[in-house]
C-alpha cells in the first residue's frame, strides 16, 4: 500500500471514530496543512492540525482516484464520497510522516 492510500485510510477511518488526535499524530511535530477553496486554515504545526479537524472535522470520506510519486512528495487526486473532487499534495518528512499537505477543492464542497 503506498504512502498516500495509508493516510486516506487514516483519514477514513479517523471520520469514522472521531479520532483526530490519532490522526494529527501521522503529521510532522512542524508540518503544515493548507486549503485552497475552502475558508479554513493554514495551519502550522501538528497541534494546530489537531485542534483544526476536532473543532471542524470532516464528514465525508475519500477514495483515491490517481496517485503519481514525485521524489518527496506525492499528488493525489481524490473523490469525496457525499460528491466532489479535489487533489492534494503530500510532502514527506524522511521518517514518513506528512511534513506538508495541500488540498485542493475542485467543486461541490
Amino acid at each position: 500500500m503506498s504512502r498516500v492510500a495509508e493516510h486516506v485510510d487514516a483519514f477514513n477511518h479517523a471520520v469514522g471514530t472521531g479520532d483526530w488526535d490519532a490522526f494529527a499524530e501521522r503529521f510532522a511535530a512542524d508540518a503544515s496543512m493548507t486549503f485552497v477553496g475552502v475558508p479554513a486554515g493554514p495551519f502550522a504545526g501538528r497541534a494546530a492540525i489537531a485542534t483544526a479537524y476536532r473543532e471542524n472535522p470532516p464528514s465525508d470520506t475519500m477514495s483515491l482516484v490517481e496517485v503519481r510519486e514525485y521524489d518527496g512528495t506525492d499528488v493525489a487526486r481524490f473523490r469525496w464520497s457525499g460528491g466532489g473532487t479535489g487533489t492534494m499534495e503530500l510532502e514527506w518528512a524522511p521518517d514518513g510522516a506528512v511534513r506538508g499537505l495541500i488540498v485542493r477543492f475542485d467543486r461541490n464542497v
